[in-house]
């Protein structure tokens, strides 16, 4: 494993820990009528945390193997997490079965993180024409940072 990268991975598996247990407690009524300034519920809110960790899955390997800078489709531009949280209807999926793939997707980053070529971080992604190419090495150690915005978003819907 790439030491840089220990620090979150270890984060990233402390905060699946902590938090499963209490998302599993949220109530029906907080689920689906609490939604913070962008008009999401929790459970849209884990969708969409779920949707960046198999795109973020994807990125990471293409970027071990395709030519840099890669094009790869920036999923997060445009208006399109939203068009992803409304054709996967988040809002009416089973719960405990959210929380659990939420769960799962995010060890599998990990692993796929831990497993990563030190010969590929400085591989690019071309995130479009408004954020320019991303290193490898960039995207690992800021998907936590994207991680815990959410789980903050989560923790202010859960604690109104």
């Amino acid at each position: 494993m790439i030491n840089e990268f220990e620090p979150v991975t270890r984060e990233l598996m402390i905060l699946l820990k902590q938090w499963e247990p209490g998302l599993l407690e949220v109530s029906d009524t907080v689920l689906s009528q609490r939604r913070n300034s962008l008009h999401r519920t929790i459970k849209q809110i884990l969708g969409h945390m779920m949707d960046s960790a198999t795109n973020n899955t994807h990125r990471i390997v293409h970027l071990q193997y395709q030519k840099s800078p890669l094009t790869y489709s920036n999923y997060a531009t445009e208006g399109n997490i939203d068009r992803w949280i409304a054709i996967q209807n988040y809002q009416e999926e089973n719960w405990t079965d959210m929380i659990q793939l939420w769960k799962h997707l995010h060890l599998h980053l990990v692993h796929v993180i831990m497993n990563i070529n030190p010969a590929k971080l400085d591989n690019k992604w071309n995130s479009g024409p408004d954020h320019g190419n991303v290193t490898l090495r960039d995207m690992v150690v800021h998907f936590l940072r994207h991680f815990k915005l959410h789980l903050g978003e989560i923790e202010e819907l859960m604690n109104r």
